[in-house]
């Protein structure tokens, strides 16, 4: 037998012991001898590497390094979903659900919010071929060494049904008996125990060692299909089907005929959940069929045809130790509550934030008050009361400060606001460090390789102390610093350059300009195009801008006000950096296609797919991505999906080619 033979039979039986083991919980072969065939396949693949197999099981196990992640857009936008903490909430959006449908029947499926982390994986000719974190929800992380160690997921997929390329979101986890095993170690060698299982999931996604990643057996529940061809009409069916291909679905799932129905749901699970070997902070709801889903449609932020449920917080009880304030890019001032340690939710809390001054007042904070603490959202932990039955005779109020406790500036209080600001922005240390820190993430400059430690040393050392420094780095500069080679001081250079490219929007919102954010940001550049028009506009010209009110007009105003601003504009536009930008509104070329829906597939003779959905949107129509009894209109290319054409027969939808649309606009 020829070595590749060989290195391709011992593939095929390694991944049927793992598909027997993880997907059918069967022990076809013992430990020993799997491992001893793995290493047998090891070193041939090592030996061989022209016969490389990306279906290996060796790929499991890990052991490559990836010094930096690579960035990765979304191919579909990873939103966030509503939240609600009552019935009351979810009779209102099932009420809107029935306003929007009318008199059609609808469905929901419910499934358990896993505490994890969020994923996407990405197949093309049944391969999983990589592996995304959820990052901002715009771009991610490249993670696909470290995925293909979750021995769950399948790597290879023999079904037809799938098309040539979809995805797969889920919730990576690390279960707690990996978690409590770890942190049994750490403790054991004298380490810092991991602070809870979804930060441990998190933080071991991101190894650069996908051998270590393997050791700490990731798992994960997949939830959702993706795809421009999607051949399931529903959410229920999508959930069967990647079950029976040996997709982890957690069977925690439930069809639900009315709000009612989801209601007793939430109530079944509310105790049943901490049994389970993760946690879960809440259920999801969404609407069960996807045509209805398209029609739904989606907010900014998130999908109108879901939401989230969240089950109440859990409570503790400890001892304010004292308080401090940090200081925000902004200048703004925040109060932070330093606790004796308290174990609440799987976290160690030792810092919660008041917020701000009329918070402590509100809450009536002394010193060794005895305080109420929970986690909003079960993430971020807060003070919620003051156990006044245990207070001291004569306890001192917490006084807020009046200067700046980094500066010393005198702080100023805004009419209207209800934060302190240090105005002192051109020398507090934590603004100029938090300006340059906005600056290059990225929403903004995306300048990739520079984290706040590298922020941190660069400031101290007077190397950055402004935006603007950042373009006089180069090679010379780094010398003398711990820990830079020759290759990382390049990657940073490197990114530095590639910054010059970034839009404008992204560079106006990354100036850190006081109320703009990044859609704020992009109406100002619609509006003026340039950083000298949107200097010179006058305060009627800002707030003619839609969205934009007094508020965010004087806070422009301000920042051109101040020389330091100016000097910094003008350095980067030295150096290279988009100062102007010319975005257009979609221009509505036609209506023929007002009120009409349509489906693309396959490929065209005269259009992209991109410029056939631009065409559609740009003559009043819809382009969704699934079809339904809804659908006005499939487009048919050549190579159209099978499964696409048969769904649209089966419902009638009227069928037409390229040159029929084309016919359709004129």
């Amino acid at each position: 037998m020829d070595v590749r033979q060989q290195m391709d039979d011992l593939i095929e039986k390694l991944n049927a012991y793992n598909e027997a083991y993880y997907q059918q919980n069967t022990s076809l072969i013992s430990d020993q001898a799997f491992d001893l065939l793995v290493k047998e396949l090891q070193k041939l693949e090592a030996e061989n590497p022209l016969f490389a197999n990306p279906n290996s099981p060796t790929q499991r196990v890990g052991g490559s390094i990836t010094k930096s992640f690579a960035s990765v857009t979304h191919q579909f936008p990873m939103l966030s979903l509503g939240n609600t903490y009552n019935a009351q909430d979810l009779q209102d959006f099932d009420e809107r659900i029935r306003k929007t449908l009318g008199e059609e029947a609808f469905e929901y499926i419910c499934e358990l919010k896993f505490d994890g982390v969020a994923l996407s994986f990405w197949y093309q000719n049944g391969q999983l071929i990589k592996g995304v974190t959820r990052g901002d929800g715009t771009r991610g992380d490249d993670i696909t060494n470290n995925v293909k160690t979750i021995k769950s997921l399948p790597i290879r997929l023999q079904s037809k049904t799938f098309p040539e390329s979809f995805e797969i979101r889920g919730e990576g986890y690390m279960p707690l008996p990996s978690f409590e095993q770890i942190n049994e170690e750490k403790i054991a060698k004298g380490e810092a125990p991991l602070a809870n299982p979804r930060n441990a999931a998190s933080g071991t996604f991101k190894m650069q060692d996908s051998g270590e990643v393997a050791k700490r057996n990731m798992e994960c529940f997949v939830y959702a299909y993706l795809g421009t061809e999607n051949p399931f009409q529903t959410h229920e069916v999508s959930l069967n089907y990647l079950a029976s291909q040996k997709f982890p679905v957690s069977p925690t799932w439930r069809k639900c005929g009315t709000i009612t129905e989801v209601l007793q749901y939430i109530e079944d699970w509310a105790e049943k959940r901490h049994e389970l070997p993760l946690h879960t902070d809440g259920i999801v709801i969404k609407v069960n069929d996807f045509g209805q889903q398209e029609r739904l449609g989606y907010t900014a932020k998130s999908p109108r045809w879901a939401i989230s449920f969240k089950y109440p917080s859990e409570i503790a009880k400890t001892t304010i130790e004292h308080i401090s304030y940090q200081v925000g890019r902004t200048g703004n001032i925040t109060p932070v509550a330093n606790l004796k340690p308290v174990y609440l939710a799987g976290t160690v809390i030792k810092r919660a934030s008041i917020h701000n001054a009329n918070e402590m007042e509100r809450l009536d904070l002394r010193i060794g008050d005895h305080v109420f603490i929970e986690k909003g959202g079960e993430i971020i932990p807060k003070i919620t009361g003051v156990d006044e039955s245990t207070r001291k005779p004569g306890a001192l109020l917490f006084s807020f400060p009046t200067h700046c406790p980094d500066c010393g500036s005198q702080l100023v209080r805004m009419e209207g606001e209800a934060n302190h600001y240090c105005l002192n922005d051109a020398n507090c240390p934590p603004q100029i460090k938090g300006k340059i820190e906005h600056f290059i993430q990225r929403k903004a400059l995306n300048i990739e390789n520079l984290g706040v430690e590298t922020i941190d040393l660069l400031f101290e050392k007077g190397i950055v102390c402004q935006i603007a420094d950042l373009y006089d780095l180069n090679s010379e500069r780094f010398l003398g610093l711990e820990g830079f080679q020759t290759k990382s001081i390049q990657n940073i250079l490197s990114a530095i350059e590639k910054s010059k490219s970034i839009p404008f929007r992204q560079v106006l919102f990354g100036l850190g300009i006081r109320h703009v954010g990044a859609t704020i940001a992009e109406k100002l550049v619609l509006q003026f195009h340039s950083i000298e028009n949107l200097q010179a506009a006058s305060f009627e010209e800002l707030i003619a801008v839609p969205e934009i009110g007094e508020r965010i007009a004087l806070s422009v105003q301000e920042y051109f006000s101040k020389e330091t601003n100016l000097d910094t504009l003008s350095r980067l536009k030295a150096a290279g950096i988009q100062l102007s930008e010319e975005i257009t509104e979609i221009v509505l070329e036609g209506t023929h296609l007002v009120g009409k829906s349509f489906v693309i597939s396959g490929v065209f003779k005269n259009f992209e797919r991109d410029e056939l959905k631009a065409k559609i949107t740009a003559h009043g129509g819809k382009v969704v991505s699934s079809i339904s009894a809804k659908l006005d209109y499939l487009v048919a290319g050549d190579q159209m999906g099978p499964a696409k054409l048969e769904k649209a027969n089966q419902l009638s939808i009227k069928i037409i080619r390229e040159e029929e649309f084309i016919q359709m606009l004129n």
